[in-house]
């Protein structure tokens, strides 16, 4: 009997309409690098926080992914559980679409994947870009943490020193990647890279 070939590493990335359309972008980015396949579905809102936030056009974002799905298709390949993946991230993740999956009640292919995610006892971690949260939302997510999801809200590292706006992002899609086993090598990691010791000082503000 032949020994059966392991399948590609596929990973799910939705990207919701949300701000802070950047997550997605990079989490596609160091994912092609690393060989993985990657599947993204986008929304409607999200291409147009595209325009907002960045330079990239929907198009140039699509090229990054191994495979592209319309945000209405909803009998792609991740609408279904039979299609095998290390699970999914939504980065970043809005509020209707964090409460859609908290309900089951899906209206697009992106919610409608996390919740087959979900059913199939797979990880999801949702990227979920607001505040001030009301006790709604801290309920919602709650829910979905009890019923198997991962929180991950974008929170900054500054134990990292990050000099630039794409350090803060990629040191938070790097910990992302780690979830799903993924070890990028863009990581920077306390005790590793990140030596302990005298820190660089805060920069107090000047006398005018």
């Amino acid at each position: 009997m032949s020994k059966k070939t392991p399948g590609p590493e596929r990973l799910i990335i939705g990207i919701s309409g949300a701000s802070g359309v950047i997550y997605g972008v990079r989490m596609l980015e160091i994912t092609a690098a690393m060989g993985v396949e990657s599947h993204l579905v986008m929304t409607r809102a999200a291409e147009m926080t595209l325009g907002y936030e960045t330079g990239y056009s929907a198009k140039d974002v699509e090229a990054l992914a191994h495979t592209r799905y319309r945000a209405e298709d909803i009998g792609a390949a991740i609408s279904s559980g039979s299609f095998k993946t290390l699970g999914m991230v939504v980065a970043p993740c809005s509020i209707r679409s964090m409460s859609e999956i908290a309900t089951g009640v899906t209206s697009g292919l992106l919610t409608r994947a996390a919740d087959v995610v979900l059913k199939e006892r797979r990880r999801l971690v949702l990227m979920l870009r607001e505040t001030p949260l009301h006790t709604g939302h801290l309920r919602s997510m709650t829910q979905l943490s009890e019923m198997g999801a991962i929180i991950a809200p974008p929170v900054p590292g500054f134990y990292a020193e990050p000099k630039t706006v794409d350090d803060i992002v990629t040191h938070s899609v790097c910990r992302v990647l780690d979830l799903f086993g993924l070890d990028a090598p863009e990581a920077r990691r306390w005790g590793e890279n990140i030596k302990g010791g005298k820190r660089s000082p805060v920069r107090k503000p000047t006398k005018s």
